[in-house]
């Protein structure tokens, strides 16, 4: 039967060649590229990473076919280039408005405004936080926050904007703070193979741990660095990801070089995406005491690398660990994080092989359960389809 494509406007802060968004990215390149040809999409991203001065070479102002979608990466300091796609997507009527990040201004707070205003069409909005309202995340810039929402919400209350949580446990906190949201819950798709990578022997010598992640406050950096200089064995901590906060880096700078001498800790820089797994797969366990993750796509790459994780209570992952993927601190202190780290350090070469083995068959039976139902198939499917089980034409 013939139909007419499902048009969704999505929009991002930062998209692929981009990477410094972390687990974001990553979720919003798979569903770009898994969505069926039912779904005509346009995503509008910024034309540079995160925190990049340079724009990508060869892709500002430009509209690049990507798979099914085209994708137009928007120099936002031209005045030009903004009227050049206000232009271009004003022709459209969109049945969704796709927008990544609650707090985002240039590409969640203006389209849904502009689409309230009438300057976009959109029939719907729905409204990825991608982890932004968890208790951890809030607690961050809190009075700044809260009063936005005091603007924030309401409008988006008005306009009936359906939200997407990936867990749960995050739709849960998204109610407790717009008890009157509309969630639909689809867990990220994940591009990552079904077989974890064979684990390594470990080291004869000291435990090796590791973190891979955006250096920010909401990461909990801090606290693992406040935990070493407790831990009285040898112990070697190396620490990867973009320095997102200037001055949250000079604190953790600080902490290293109080660091005990039987601690060593090296900034290794950032890593690329496609090294991420190996990258995991040479150390003992990684270590993230995160303030709050909607998913926490960094640990499903530390599993899928046969590297146990470490980790606070606050990602959707507490049932995996406990499972034998690592272990949750469900809301640890330096003493505590210290504790555990001491008790890895002095674990044998044998038991932290076998910690190994166990996260990646941890990771294999939790990727063989997972489903990878594409978010836009879904909501195009809730949204058009009518008694007898077809889409109008």
């Amino acid at each position: 039967m013939p139909y007419n494509p499902f048009k969704v406007l999505m929009t991002c802060g930062v998209f692929e060649p981009g990477f410094r968004g972390g687990g974001m990215v990553r979720a919003v390149v798979q569903t770009v590229d898994t969505v069926s040809d039912r779904v005509d999409l346009l995503m509008v991203t910024r034309d540079r990473d995160l925190g990049a001065r340079a724009a990508y070479p060869g892709l500002s102002g430009r509209w690049v076919a990507r798979r099914g979608a085209r994708v137009f990466y928007l120099p936002i300091a031209s005045p030009r280039q903004w009227l050049r796609l206000w232009s271009r997507l004003r022709r459209t009527q969109f049945d969704l408005l796709y927008a990544n990040s609650l707090w985002e201004p240039r590409f969640s707070v203006l389209p849904i405004v502009a689409a309230r205003l009438g300057l976009i069409r959109a029939r719907k909005v729905l409204l990825s936080p991608h982890g932004e309202l968890s208790p951890g995340a809030l607690a961050l810039k809190n009075r700044k926050k809260r009063l936005f929402l005091a603007l924030w919400g309401p409008l988006l209350r008005g306009m009936r904007v359906t939200w997407h949580a990936v867990s749960d446990r995050e739709a849960d906190e998204i109610r407790a703070v717009c008890p009157w949201a509309d969630v639909v819950v689809n867990p990220y798709q994940v591009p990552l193979p079904r077989e974890p990578l064979p684990p390594r022997r470990a080291d004869a010598g000291p435990v090796s741990l590791v973190f891979i992640g955006r250096i920010s406050p909401k990461k909990n950096l801090d606290l693992v660095l406040d935990a070493l200089a407790r831990v009285s064995a040898r112990v070697r901590f190396d620490i990867y990801g973009p320095c997102e906060d200037a001055d949250y880096w000079a604190r953790c700078q600080v902490l290293i070089r109080r660091l005990p001498g039987n601690v060593a800790v090296a900034y290794r820089g950032e890593v690329a995406p496609d090294a991420v797994r190996e990258t995991f797969a040479r150390y003992d366990a990684f270590v993230f005491p995160t303030l709050g993750e909607n998913f926490g796509y960094v640990i499903a790459e530390s599993l899928s690398a046969s590297c146990p994780v470490l980790c606070s209570g606050e990602t959707p992952w507490n049932p995996v660990l406990a499972g034998g993927g690592g272990l949750v601190l469900d809301t640890p202190t330096a003493a505590d994080l210290a504790k555990e780290l001491e008790r890895l350090a002095g674990t044998s070469p044998e038991e932290r092989f076998a910690a190994r083995q166990r996260a990646g068959e941890t990771y294999r039976l939790w990727r063989d359960e997972l489903s990878n139902e594409n978010l836009l198939d879904r909501v195009r499917e809730a949204t058009w389809t009518v008694p007898g089980g077809t889409n109008p034409a």
